[in-house]
């Protein structure tokens, strides 16, 4: 069923159209034929944001260091952001990223980057 509601100037419409399975049927064979465009991968994100810039110089940072203990990479972190809570979020993304395996360290955490 299609129902319209609505106005046409002041007049009030409300019309109901009943349509069966060959109606339908009948209405789709009127239509064009359209070839479907393939779906496109999705873009990979592009680094607007600024959590979005910090998370590739965190992955640059470690790239580069191959591997840091957790309270280093915490400073290095917070010097980054400029808030401690922010590095922190930040920690925590690389602790459950594919790139980084987190072994445990003498007397912390050592970070290492995989990717």
């Amino acid at each position: 069923m299609v129902r319209i509601k609505g106005t046409i100037g002041a007049w009030p419409v409300d019309l109901s159209i009943e349509l069966d399975a060959e109606d339908w049927a009948q209405l789709a064979a009127q239509l064009p034929v359209t070839a479907a465009e393939p779906a496109k991968p999705a873009a990979p994100l592009a680094a607007h944001s600024p959590d979005d810039k910090q998370w590739l110089l965190v992955q640059e940072l470690l790239r580069s260091a191959g591997k840091i203990e957790g309270p280093t990479l915490l400073g290095e972190l917070q010097a980054l952001t400029g808030n401690a809570s922010a590095a922190k979020r930040l920690l925590v993304r690389l602790r459950h990223s594919t790139l980084v395996e987190v072994e445990a360290g003498a007397d912390a955490p050592v970070y290492r980057w995989v990717g």
